[in-house]
């Protein structure tokens, strides 16, 4: 979803983006099917495959976001101290909803990830414009 709307923006030259999950589940998996539906039917292509976020990864990138408190607790305890500024949850950037993670529709019906994919594009928007504003 973030990829879509930085490459809708022209800044896909500009702007590292990547995936990785906190445990290692579903390792080498491509995304579920129903998040792929669900993704495709809106003009989005997910694709790739499950990878377990690195240390390395805190280096790499300036945000590491995360979908939900128990990610983020998981991302808290392997931290280094010069890396916690760049913690936070997706839906940080979306203050104007009424909830702060993003459920996990992994258990539940295919219309869960109807619902996940809207609190997605709402937090991306509001990342997508942070970064703007720090790149200007």
């Amino acid at each position: 979803v973030f990829r879509s709307l930085v490459e809708e923006a022209g800044l896909a030259d500009r702007i590292a983006i990547d995936s990785a999950g906190t445990g290692g589940w579903h390792e080498g998996d491509p995304p579920d099917r129903r998040a792929r539906t669900a993704a495709r039917a809106r003009g989005i292509v997910v694709g790739g495959r499950a990878r377990p976020f690195r240390p390395d990864d805190f280096d790499r990138f300036d945000y590491v976001v995360a979908m939900d408190r128990s990610n983020l607790d998981d991302l808290h305890a392997s931290c280094p101290d010069a890396h916690r500024e760049k913690l936070c949850l997706l839906l940080d950037f979306a203050p104007h909803l009424s909830q702060q993670e993003v459920p996990d529709p992994y258990y539940g019906e295919a219309q869960g990830f109807e619902r996940v994919l809207d609190l997605v594009e709402e937090g991306a928007r509001g990342l997508l414009e942070d970064i703007r504003q720090r790149l200007t």
